[in-house]
Order: C-alpha cells, then sequence, then structure tokens
C-alpha cells in the first residue's frame, strides 16, 4: 500500500537514504541503518510511491488502484472495488519508453 508524491519529498535524516536501480525505469530508496523500504519511482520523475506505513497520519487515504494485477498470487485479493492495471497497461502509462 504505498500513497502517490508529487513534487519535492524530503526525508528526515536524508544521508541516510540509499538508492537502489530496481530496473532500467525505476529505483527504490531504503534506509541505510535498518533497512525499511522508503519509496519507488520512476528514474527521472518527481513522483515517488511511498508505504502509508511511515506516515504517521494515516487518515484520509482511499483505496484506488492495484497494478501488476496480473502477476499477483491467485490466493490474494481486496475486497475494495478498485481500478485495476495489468503489467503492460501500468508499462504504457507510466513507463512508455520500454514499450519501444
Amino acid at each position: 500500500m504505498v500513497v502517490n508524491c508529487s513534487g519535492d519529498v524530503e526525508f528526515e535524516g536524508e544521508e541516510n537514504v540509499a538508492v537502489y536501480d530496481s530496473s532500467e525505469w525505476a529505483e527504490r530508496g531504503f534506509c541505510r541503518n535498518c533497512g525499511s523500504h522508503l519509496f519507488y519511482r520512476l528514474k527521472g520523475q518527481t513522483e515517488y510511491q511511498i508505504p502509508v506505513g511511515i506516515f504517521e497520519d494515516q487518515g484520509g487515504y482511499s483505496f484506488a488502484l492495484q497494478v501488476f494485477v496480473d502477476n499477483k498470487p491467485g490466493f490474494y485479493s481486496f475486497a475494495n472495488k478498485t481500478n485495476q492495471m495489468t503489467e503492460k497497461e501500468v508499462i504504457a502509462e507510466f513507463a512508455p519508453e520500454q514499450n519501444t
């Protein structure tokens, strides 16, 4: 579960943030000390996908989108009605250069 955050994102203790190239088009941020996952983002973008558990105030969010639904295990299902995107749809929407 992540929160879409765009614009200027700042992390307290930024010197402890390590970035890992998880693919040709995306990267992930982790805490150097404890290994906690801090974010996912497309390279060259200012939008971060930040785990909701990082935020102290978790109210006011809505579960609106599931991605890579064609890759999820068969036993994994949410009761919420959400928009859903397959891997192909996600790549076409957010990383169109991967389709060339």
